[in-house]
């Protein structure tokens, strides 16, 4: 059903353009901020917490209190129009929610009153000496009654000859049987199957090729946390949901309204077999080209690359990158492109997650720390490692404490306040030690500030150590949404300690590598 026409306050609100006017001006709305006025309008006065915004607007779709935060201060913006002393149509409840403010008049186009009932007209005549004992009210006459018709008239046909009667019924019955045979009998036209229908806001992350090139590992690796990269910052600043298909080798029809393919192209004419990237984003609705870059990747140039993939796509997408996590990236990001190659190797090992590859991924981070001792984030990733090897193959006691002390070191530097992953070490942490509650208050805390597969994986891990399997599951297949793959699936089954797939979450039990 279309939304109704409404105003709030001076702003005529058509829905159905994802339009609001006012004076002559008109404005278009991102479909999902109109969602969240049409919301409003209908709750005038009305208190909304983030959550009830989250499961009335969003629907379905996965989102952090981040992006419901973020589109109101864009929906705020359209309303008061530039306007910085404009009266506030949206405000802010403290540690309740958000109220609209304006008036709200809805437009109920092409309604009619309804039909007045009809009157009888009274005609009265005044008594001739102008007296009133004479005036009478003028009574209706009545219908007159409907003869009785006689007994033997008002005998039905059917009781007078049931002959007639039954053979009428056989005839129907017969007809009915011949129906269903011919429906039965005859050839059935195909029904045409229903399209894959197209989520525009779902983005999909692919990996081609590769094989061929000298250079092929440690671009992999690059590559892979690129990706990580991307998916991270669009799930948790934008509107946008990615879902992470570097580990997925599923080359059927996708849901998302778009792709963006990784490719590595081996071209003759480069030495050594070397492979340049191929990233392109293409909008699955009609094949259009919406970014199409090329890169030469060398050991001096990747922070550049990064940046400009990153600047490229908040073009494309029309999203621009909020302060906060262009600031984030500036104070974990090391200054040089070695060091950000040697990370991601780490990374992907702790992608991995088994415990080989975590004891390979510390090594790599603590030899990245001395070469790079200004890459703080390096420190921190070696000790979200060493936590997950400890509930792996615990520490001695020695091992322990120096896990300790870096820790707290690491909860000293300005560079981390705002980092999801001391929240995830604490979680580990926490986790270890049976610290429920406490591990639940950190795995949200890092939700908030980004939204991760490996948070949510997390996340999963806290409920069921509360005995809540329900939410359990729920968390492992957003995990596994987010970011589809055996990576993914191995956290799930032995992170931190052993799930049961059949028992927890037995929707995953289906998922085989191979197809």
């Amino acid at each position: 059903m279309q939304q109704p026409v409404f105003r709030v306050g001076e702003w005529l609100v058509t829905p159905a353009n994802n339009q609001i006017s006012r004076d002559g001006r008109q404005k278009t709305l991102e479909p999902r901020l109109i969602d969240m006025l049409f919301y409003f309008a209908q709750h005038p006065d009305v208190v909304l917490s983030r959550d009830e915004l989250i499961d009335n607007v969003w629907k379905r779709n996965i989102v952090t209190n981040h992006v419901v935060t973020q589109s109101i201060s864009e929906l705020r913006k359209y309303l008061k129009d530039g306007d910085g002393n404009g009266r506030e149509y949206i405000v802010t409840v403290p540690k309740r929610g958000y109220k609209l403010a304006a008036q709200v008049m809805w437009c109920e186009e092409g309604e009619l009153p309804p039909p007045a009932a009809p009157q009888v007209a009274v005609i009265t005549h005044e008594p001739e000496d102008g007296g009133e004992d004479e005036v009478q009210d003028y009574i209706p006459p009545r219908p007159t009654a409907k003869p009785v018709e006689s007994a033997r008239s008002g005998t039905r046909f059917y009781q007078r000859s049931p002959f007639w009667v039954w053979l009428s019924f056989l005839a129907a019955l017969s007809a009915c049987v011949a129906f269903v045979g011919i429906a039965t009998l005859s050839p059935r036209v195909p029904v045409a199957t229903m399209p894959m229908l197209l989520n525009p806001r779902d983005i999909d992350i692919r990996i081609q090729g590769g094989n061929s090139c000298s250079n092929w590992m440690p671009q992999l690796s690059y590559v892979v946390g690129l990706s990580e990269l991307i998916a991270d910052s669009l799930n948790t600043y934008s509107t946008f949901l990615v879902h992470d298909h570097t580990n997925y080798n599923y080359g059927g029809p996708s849901s998302s309204g778009k792709s963006l393919t990784i490719e590595f192209v081996n071209q003759r004419h480069y030495r050594a077999q070397q492979c340049f990237l191929s990233v392109k984003l293409v909008d699955n609705a009609d094949s259009a080209i919406m970014l199409d870059k090329r890169y030469f990747i060398t050991t001096d140039n990747q922070l550049k690359i990064q940046a400009d993939l990153l600047n490229s796509m908040s073009v494309a997408l029309k999203q621009p990158w909020p302060p906060q996590l262009l600031k984030r990236l500036n104070a974990v990001l090391p200054q040089q492109g070695p060091a950000l190659q040697q990370f991601y190797q780490a990374h992907q090992l702790l992608i991995q997650g088994d415990a080989d590859s975590l004891t390979r991924a510390s090594e790599l981070l603590s030899a990245l720390m001395k070469s790079a001792p200004d890459f703080v984030y390096s420190g921190a990733e070696k000790a979200l490692v060493d936590v997950l090897r400890n509930s792996y193959q615990p520490f001695d006691s020695q091992q322990s404490q120096q896990l300790r002390d870096e820790i707290k070191r690491l909860e000293g530097l300005p560079q981390l306040q705002d980092s999801p992953i001391l929240q995830q070490i604490y979680t580990v942490e926490a986790l270890g030690q049976g610290r429920i509650d406490d591990a639940y208050r950190s795995i949200n805390k890092a939700i908030d500030m980004q939204m991760s597969w490996i948070n949510y994986v997390l996340l999963g891990k806290v409920y069921e150590m509360q005995g809540r399997n329900h939410l359990a599951a729920d968390s492992y297949i957003t995990a596994f949404n987010l970011r589809p793959g055996e990576n993914t699936l191995h956290w799930i089954t032995n992170g931190i300690f052993q799930t049961s797939i059949s028992a927890v979450v037995p929707y995953l039990a289906h998922y085989d590598a191979d197809k």
